[in-house]
C-alpha cells in the first residue's frame, strides 16, 4: 500500500484542536472557556494536569508549521477558540484573537497547506456557559452570530469548514456524565444539550452556506463500531441500543430522519424540548460528513444501566491488544463505520478527520521508536483503502494528531501525536511513526 493506491486527489492531513494545543490560556485578550475552569476543579483530571500551556502552539506555531511542510503534510484541521474571538461569548471581538487566526491561516496558506477549521471543538465560552451553555436554546443565536463573524472574517482563505467535533461527546461527557467540561450531570442536561447541539449543526451549516456559497462544509461524528458480547437476545439488544446513542443520535435528525427514539426509548424525552418546526430547522445537507474512529466496542446487557440497559466490556477485561487509552486496537471498525455512514441516503461523501492511537512512547538517545503506532496507522488506513475499493466514496483522512497534546480529562499522559512534545522545554522530535507518514505522504 502506497499512496497512489488512493488516487491524487485523496485529502491527507493532521488533526488538532485549540484547547489542546494553543495555551496562551488567559493571555492576548482570551476569554474564559469552561475548560479553563474545569481544570481547575480537583480530582477532574488526571495528575491534576492543565491545558494552560500545553504545547504552546499559540507562540510555536510557526515552527509547528514549517515541521508539518517539512513532513509533507498538505492539510491542517484546527479548531478556532471561540472565546478567543468572544471572550464573553457575544458582543465584542478580540482583535487580537482574529489577528492570531488570521496569521496562522496566511503562514498555512504560504506553505501551501490547507487550513481545515472546526468551528466547535468544545471550549465553550465560560460567560455562555453561565447562562446554561448547551441547555439554554439561545445557544442557537449565540452559536450564529460566532459562526458569521468566522466565516465572513476567514471564508475568503479558508473553504473546509467543519461545524462540530463530535456533538455525542462534548454533550454525553460534559453534561450527562459529568467527566468533561462543564460537569454537569442529567438525562434532562444531556437531553436539552443534545438537541441544540443538533440544531447548531444544521444552523452554523445554513450560515456558512448563506454567507459564502463557494465553501466545503461538514461536521464531525464519533463514531465505534459496536458488537455484542453474545449471541443472546439481551446482548444483542443491549448493542443495538448502545449503537443508536453513539452512532445515530446526531446524524440521523441532521439528513432528516429525526431521533431514532423508536431504537432508545430515553430519546424520547427530547420532545419537551422541542418547538414548532424544529424538525426541519435540524436539517442540513452538508457537502461531506467527519468520521472519527479509533476502536470498536463491545457490549453486553446491564440491570444496573440507567436508560441503556447496557455496559461496554473494557478491551483490557477482553485480553486484547489495547492502546494507553485502553482501547482495543481493531483496524476493521473504520472500514465498518465507513459502511455504516455511507448506506445513508443524503451522505454525499466521508472523509476520516480522526484516527490515531496513544501509546507509551519513549525518547531514548534523541529519538521515539514507536512502532505499535506506525503499525496502528498502517492498518487503518489500509482498511479505509479497503472501503474506497469496494466504492465507498471515502475521500480523506487525517490523523490524531500532529503533536501529542492535552487529552482532555486524562490530561497529558496519553500521547497521540506524529511528533512528540516535552512539555518541560517544548522541544519537538519526530516520532517514527511521523517518518513514516513522511514517506508515505512523499509526493509520487
Amino acid at each position: 500500500m502506497d499512496r497512489s493506491d488512493f488516487g491524487e486527489d485523496f485529502i491527507w492531513g493532521v488533526s488538532t484542536a485549540a484547547y489542546q494545543i494553543e495555551g496562551a490560556h488567559n493571555l492576548y485578550g482570551k476569554g474564559e472557556s469552561i475548560w479553563d475552569q474545569f481544570v481547575n476543579k480537583k480530582g477532574k483530571i488526571l495528575n491534576e494536569d492543565k491545558g494552560n500551556i500545553s504545547c504552546d502552539f499559540y507562540n510555536r506555531f510557526e515552527g509547528d508549521l514549517a515541521l508539518m511542510r517539512a513532513m509533507n503534510i498538505p492539510n491542517f484541521r484546527f479548531s478556532i477558540s471561540w472565546s478567543r474571538i468572544f471572550p464573553d461569548g457575544i458582543g465584542r471581538p478580540n482583535q487580537m484573537g482574529v489577528d492570531f487566526y488570521n496569521r496562522l491561516i496566511d503562514q498555512c496558506l504560504e506553505l501551501n497547506i490547507q487550513p481545515w477549521i472546526t468551528l466547535y471543538h468544545w471550549d465553550l465560552p465560560s460567560a455562555l456557559e453561565n447562562l446554561g451553555g448547551w441547555t439554554n436554546r439561545d445557544i442557537v443565536f449565540w452559536f450564529g452570530q460566532y459562526v458569521s463573524f468566522c466565516i465572513s472574517t476567514f471564508g475568503d482563505r479558508v473553504k473546509n469548514w467543519m461545524v462540530l467535533n463530535e456533538p455525542m461527546v462534548f454533550t454525553g461527557a460534559g453534561y450527562f456524565l459529568g467527566v468533561h467540561a462543564p460537569g454537569k450531570k442529567g438525562l434532562s442536561n444531556f437531553l436539552a444539550a443534545t438537541h441544540h447541539a443538533a440544531l447548531c449543526q444544521a444552523e452554523g451549516g445554513r450560515i456558512i452556506k448563506s454567507l459564502r456559497n463557494d465553501l466545503s462544509v461538514g461536521t464531525t461524528f464519533s463514531c465505534s463500531y459496536i458488537q455484542p458480547s453474545s449471541n443472546k437476545e439481551r446482548d444483542i439488544l443491549a448493542a443495538k441500543r448502545v449503537d443508536t446513542l453513539l452512532n445515530r443520535t446526531f446524524i440521523e435528525p441532521l439528513l432528516g430522519l429525526g431521533y431514532p427514539s423508536q431504537d432508545l426509548k430515553a430519546l424520547r424525552r427530547i420532545e419537551n424540548y422541542m418547538k414548532a418546526d424544529d424538525e426541519n430547522k435540524l436539517k442540513f445537507d452538508m457537502d461531506f460528513i467527519g468520521i472519527q474512529n479509533y476502536t470498536q466496542e463491545i457490549v453486553s446487557h446491564s440491570y444496573f444501566t440507567p436508560f441503556l440497559k447496557a455496559k461496554i466490556i473494557k478491551a483490557d477485561e477482553r485480553k486484547v491488544e489495547k492502546t494507553a487509552m485502553n482501547w482495543e486496537v481493531y483496524p476493521e471498525s473504520i472500514y465498518q463505520m465507513l459502511k455504516k455512514f455511507s448506506l445513508y441516503d443524503g451522505v454525499k461523501k466521508l472523509i476520516v478527520t480522526e484516527n490515531g492511537a496513544a501509546f507509551n512512547d519513549e525518547v531514548i538517545n534523541g529519538e521515539v521508536h514507536d512502532i505499535q503506532r506506525k503499525e496502528y496507522l498502517q492498518k487503518y488506513i489500509a482498511e479505509v483503502l479497503r472501503a474506497k475499493q469496494e466504492g465507498i466514496n471515502v475521500q480523506g483522512y487525517f490523523v490524531w494528531s500532529f503533536t501529542d497534546n492535552f487529552e482532555w480529562a486524562e490530561g497529558f499522559l496519553p500521547r497521540f501525536g506524529l511528533v512528540h512534545i516535552n512539555y518541560k522545554n517544548q522541544k519537538r522530535i519526530i516520532k517514527d511513526s511521523g517518518k513514516w507518514y513522511k514517506s508515505f505522504l512523499k509526493t509520487y
